[in-house]
């Protein structure tokens, strides 16, 4: 396996440095809801924790109605990306071997901007296989996975963990992981198994940073609006912050003039699920955790929310009929401009099937030649 010194100059670069990162999600960090978060600010945006099983084999296949790129594996949906987030969207796997994580990296490649290796998830479907925070216990692994990838996939790669309870071995973890040649860490400034009850540790991580000199370092835990990010950064000399909860509850998070109504994020969030065609399911997901308000389940529009069988009728909980009537209308004229197409290319592959049949009939007619000895030699000559 290679080593991190002869990593590829020549690779895409990605600033990592004073940024905004949406974190990865399961179920919630899909496309519309990236999509939503980067209209309010946020620089870069990770995808929910995908598996390198999952994700190999996937089918690359190009949305027209929706103007998506959409991967595919015996029927289901596995990754989706739109232009709006070229270039700023993180492909985050979850894996607990080099082969697979880079089998499954190359996958996507084409239409992500980096890659980012779970090492922070204590959820018993991540952690039961090796993955995500059963990695911090396995720095071997670890430093495995991120050297392949780092020297084999040709896109930047970071890595995101939790503080251990022991600080020496936190600092060595990061130490170990800048080595690889990743270009950034972020670190959940909470253990293992602590949740987000648990206040943030923000002074263990600015002691475990301070080892790390070369990279930048992302701070998550607790920022919940772009009004706590400076004075975070200054209290733990991060260089970027990462936004989970806090983007959950209301996507505009990230938006420099302060956060809009709950409301009106919402329907900003709708509006993308009806372009990119979402599964209704996941929108009443996202749209029924948007909320840190105890009360918020005990609504009316809570309750609507849970009834709707379709984005169409979450679109009239809204009073957004038109725009989804809008939307259903461009998508049907982008359906006809398509059969249209589809059409054509037939027509145009029938007559050049007639063109090749025509002269295979020509040739057929040709008279056949027929050989005369002329002073010994053979030469043909056509019949009359």
């Amino acid at each position: 396996m290679p080593t991190a010194d002869c990593q590829d100059s020549t690779q895409p670069t990605i600033d990592y440095n004073n940024k905004m990162f949406l974190a990865p999600m399961v179920r919630v960090g899909t496309l519309p809801f990236r999509l939503t978060v980067l209209d309010y600010g946020a620089d870069l945006v990770w995808s929910e924790e995908l598996v390198d099983k999952r994700v190999i084999g996937s089918v690359r296949k190009y949305n027209p109605i929706t103007k998506t790129i959409e991967y595919w594996k015996e029927n289901k949906l596995t990754f989706s990306t739109h232009e709006n987030e070229r270039g700023k969207v993180i492909f985050q796997l979850g894996t607990a071997d080099p082969d697979l994580a880079l089998k499954a990296a190359l996958t996507v490649k084409q239409d992500v901007a980096g890659f980012d290796l779970n090492c922070g998830c204590p959820k018993r479907f991540s952690v039961h296989a090796g993955m995500g925070a059963a990695l911090l216990t396995n720095p071997e692994l670890l430093k495995k996975i991120l050297i392949n990838l780092v020297q084999n996939v040709g896109l930047p790669v970071t890595c995101k963990v939790r503080l251990l309870e022991d600080m020496e071995k936190t600092k060595e973890l990061l130490k170990m992981i800048e080595s690889t040649g990743v270009k950034a860490i972020t670190v959940h400034c909470r253990y293992r198994d602590q949740r987000s009850s648990t206040p943030a540790r923000w002074d263990e991580f600015k002691e475990a940073i301070s080892v790390v000199k070369s990279i930048p370092v992302a701070v998550n835990g607790d920022v919940f609006c772009y009004k706590d990010i400076e004075s975070i950064k200054e209290k733990t000399n991060a260089n970027s912050v990462m936004i989970a909860r806090g983007a959950q509850y209301n996507p505009s998070a990230f938006r420099k003039e302060g956060l809009v109504s709950t409301r009106e994020a919402a329907e900003a969030y709708i509006k993308w699920c009806v372009r990119v065609n979402n599964v209704y399911q996941n929108t009443k997901y996202v749209l029924l955790t948007m909320s840190n308000d105890p009360k918020y389940s005990k609504t009316d529009l809570y309750r609507k929310i849970q009834q709707a069988k379709s984005n169409q009728a979450i679109c009239e909980i809204f009073g957004m009929e038109s725009f989804y009537n809008e939307i259903q209308e461009l998508h049907k004229a982008r359906q006809e401009e398509e059969a249209k197409k589809e059409e054509a290319n037939a027509g145009d592959k029938r007559k050049l099937e007639e063109n090749e049949e025509s002269k295979e009939e020509k040739k057929d007619e040709e008279p056949p030649t027929k050989t005369l000895k002329v002073d010994g030699d053979e030469q043909p000559k056509a019949q009359s």
